[in-house]
């Protein structure tokens, strides 16, 4: 009786027929894990994007604020931060304070809500907040 080796080439195919049907297990057992960890990260750039919008809408309130005289810094400064904020960020703004505190301090303070998924759906409950100051101009 005679005996018949297979080698390694043998040894190969036998093992990859084995493996039939495991690459459409593992893709579909990893899209989901992907696809929230995509999702995450999105997430954490829109929160992200949120803290510079109002940082940016602050300092802008300000400037325009410093540059106003005194009678017109508050509507000036409102006018500035919603001028600079994007249309779907805003609705859920709040201009907690727009202008002079004390005699020679204009400050502007800020809250936002970070959107959930894409701007204009739905805002997260944690809220976003940015101050900024100048000094006033004495005129």
């Amino acid at each position: 009786m005679r005996t018949r080796t297979t080698g390694a080439r043998g040894t190969v195919r036998a093992r990859l027929r084995g493996d039939r049907g495991q690459l459409i297990v593992e893709f579909t057992g990893m899209v989901p894990i992907i696809l929230v960890t995509l999702v995450l990260l999105w997430q954490a750039v829109l929160v992200g994007y949120t803290f510079v919008l109002a940082s940016g809408a602050a300092d802008q309130g300000v400037r325009k604020a410093v540059a106003a005289g005194a009678w017109d810094r508050q509507s000036r400064c409102r006018a500035a931060v919603q001028e600079r904020l994007p249309d779907a960020w805003e609705g859920p703004a709040r201009i907690d304070e727009c202008g002079t505190q004390g005699r020679d301090m204009v400050k502007v303070s800020i809250t936002l809500r970070a959107p959930v998924l894409f701007p204009g759906f739905a805002s997260l409950p944690i809220p976003v907040k940015a101050e900024a100051g100048a000094a006033a101009e004495g005129k």
